[in-house]
């Protein structure tokens, strides 16, 4: 679906003052998203950016807010307060909505049309002229090469998945904006995603994603905004989010006292013969070898030491659950 082709009505509502100036790289930039629908608060405060050439997904619980959020962005909500700009102009400027690409979360093909059909519908609604062989192109890339004449009636959610995102990509868009886009396909499907996601990222083409695969959002993503009860719980690049480090150790006669100086180190947690010790941010490369050393002192037989950091699943339960180090950003 391409984003250009909705009616233009102003997204801002009677507000005409300009919105403060942007970073002149950014693709999207949003201040103060408020929607409110009767008695529920949909989304409370959002602020965020994209910039040019970057992946930024969007992560959170079902109702947090996210697909308001994209609807907001493209002009399909109006947002109660708040002020959006995409590409560096107002969002409701034609110019700016007709270089966005956009893949929903539910959507629907006339079942009657081949999948090159629709592909040459949706040029023709973003008023774009792609050349057939281009056209093939697109379809090649996203794996239905061969279907191209096939009726999309006969499709699997997951073939129109992958035709979704030609539909987003057929007016060369500068920004693109994918609603769960692999959530119906297979790991080989959700493997031809990510590289080419990896290719829009290549050439400068800025991507905001929505996805409950976290697996996913950890490959390809630059930063991510984590949404909780409509608003931004907390945010920043990977680095920043999984920064804290771990430790787990397999050990063996662990004595109260040996215990207690592995919860000196960081937040402790035992099972059976192995403990996981959630290193503090910041710690010098020391902390694991004193460590090791002091626990073989206290008489600890030491069996394994492995090194690493949360994941990003791991991290979003921890800001969700109301970690103390998951306030917002």
């Amino acid at each position: 679906m391409i984003a250009g082709a909705r009616q233009d009505r102003p997204l801002l509502g009677e507000a005409e003052a300009p919105a403060p100036e942007p970073a002149p790289a950014a693709a999207v930039w949003c201040s103060g998203l408020r929607k409110r629908y009767r008695r529920r608060t949909a989304v409370d405060g959002v602020s965020l950016t994209v910039g040019r050439g970057e992946v930024v997904g969007l992560l959170g619980p079902n109702g947090a807010g996210k697909t308001t959020v994209i609807k907001i962005l493209l002009g399909l909500v109006r947002p109660d307060a708040g002020e959006v700009m995409l590409l560096g102009r107002p969002a409701r400027d034609p110019y700016a909505r007709a270089r966005v690409g956009y893949l929903p979360e539910l959507f629907r093909y006339q079942p009657w049309l081949t999948a090159a059909d629709v592909l040459a519908l949706h040029a023709r609604l973003a008023g774009v002229a792609v050349p057939d062989r281009e056209r093939r192109e697109f379809l090649a890339a996203v794996g239905l090469a061969d279907r191209a004449g096939d009726r999309v009636g006969g499709f699997s959610k997951g073939m129109q998945q992958r035709l979704g995102l030609a539909v987003a990509l057929v007016a060369r868009p500068e920004l693109v904006v994918l609603d769960e886009p692999t959530s119906a396909m297979d790991p080989i499907g959700r493997a031809d995603v990510r590289d080419l996601l990896l290719s829009l990222k290549a050439r400068r083409v800025a991507v905001l994603l929505n996805s409950h695969l976290i697996g996913e959002v950890e490959r390809v993503c630059d930063r991510v905004f984590i949404l909780d009860k409509g608003r931004v719980a907390a945010s920043g690049t990977l680095a920043e989010l999984l920064g804290r480090r771990e430790l787990r150790l397999r050990l063996d006669e662990v004595s109260a006292e040996a215990e207690a100086r592995l919860a000196e180190a960081g937040r402790l947690t035992r099972s059976g013969d192995a403990f996981t010790v959630a290193l503090p941010a910041g710690e010098d490369t020391t902390t694991v070898p004193d460590l090791v050393a002091d626990l073989v002192g206290l008489g600890v037989r030491v069996h394994a030491v492995e090194p690493g950091r949360i994941s990003l699943e791991e991290r979003l339960l921890d800001i969700l659950r109301g970690d103390s180090d998951g306030e917002s950003r």
